[in-house]
């Protein structure tokens, strides 16, 4: 028998060893750290992650001003990526007696944004202090919005700011990084390539000036158009209208579609 140091071996026995056994098959090592498996070390670990891809979404929201107040309109579709999923969602929220909002984009970033506004309105009320204003909202939301996106932490939406201050109805639009501006008509997502042009050019053929029966059809027309035209449209949807004496959201109603025109439609198969 020959000893070298801790490693002994028995040549008769044909026995070796070079130190104790693990306290366990594939436990660690004595006097090491176990590292459990489909464990991360923190070097390998991502950062703190953010809205890049929302889930549920929803697309254009529309709005024009007319003589006495302002409209807008969204359909109730929340899209589950390319799914149709969920067909009674109101993308709208009546903030005050004179202020309105509509979104697009993530339903969830919108929801989130509905209980801060909400909080801020029963704080106020609450303190006895004045309601929002429609510039005031706006302005609100402006700051809100771009102070997220500086913690690259936005929110996935495109709100429409409509109301009614001190005689002059108002119309804007903030966008998900805070850019904002005000317009006699707005839209989002598909809707600014779609129906934009339609209400500018109506506008101008009206002189800038609609009725309110006037802008209704108008909504109706457009959102009827990207129904057809948008994949992640509806043919149901909801229209707010604010004017001096308040605002108020319609029940959804659902427009008549005719496709017998479909099979001419060639190039997107």
């Amino acid at each position: 028998m020959a000893l070298s140091g801790p490693k002994a071996s028995f040549a008769d026995d044909n026995i070796s060893f070079s130190g104790p056994p693990p306290l366990w098959s594939g436990g660690p090592a004595p006097g090491k750290l176990y590292k459990f498996p489909g464990s991360h070390s923190s070097a390998s670990m991502p950062g703190r992650q953010r809205t890049t891809h929302p889930i549920v979404t929803g697309t254009s929201v529309l709005g024009v001003r007319f003589d006495g107040g302002v409209m807008i309109a969204a359909d109730t579709l929340g899209s589950y990526g390319s799914l149709a999923r969920y067909r009674n969602v109101s993308r709208m929220m009546k903030v005050n007696k004179h202020c309105m909002i509509g979104a697009s984009g993530d339903i969830a970033d919108f929801q989130h944004l509905k209980e801060t506004l909400q909080s801020i309105v029963i704080t106020d009320s609450e303190c006895g202090d004045e309601p929002m204003t429609p510039p005031s909202l706006f302005c609100f939301l402006t700051r809100l919005f771009y102070n997220k996106r500086t913690k690259m932490e936005p929110l996935w939406n495109n709100v429409v700011v409509a109301g009614f201050h001190e005689g002059k109805n108002f119309l804007g639009l903030v966008d998900k990084i805070g850019v904002a501006f005000e317009e006699i008509s707005v839209a989002t997502g598909y809707g600014a390539y779609i129906a934009q042009p339609i209400m500018r050019k109506t506008l101008e053929d009206h002189g800038g000036i609609l009725t309110q029966a006037e802008a209704r059809e108008l909504l109706v027309r457009c959102m009827r158009i990207l129904y057809y035209r948008d994949c992640r449209g509806h043919n149901k949807f909801e229209i707010a209208t604010v004017t001096p004496e308040g605002s108020n959201v319609e029940e959804a109603i659902t427009v008549t579609t005719d496709w017998s025109m479909s099979h001419m439609v060639r190039g997107y198969e």
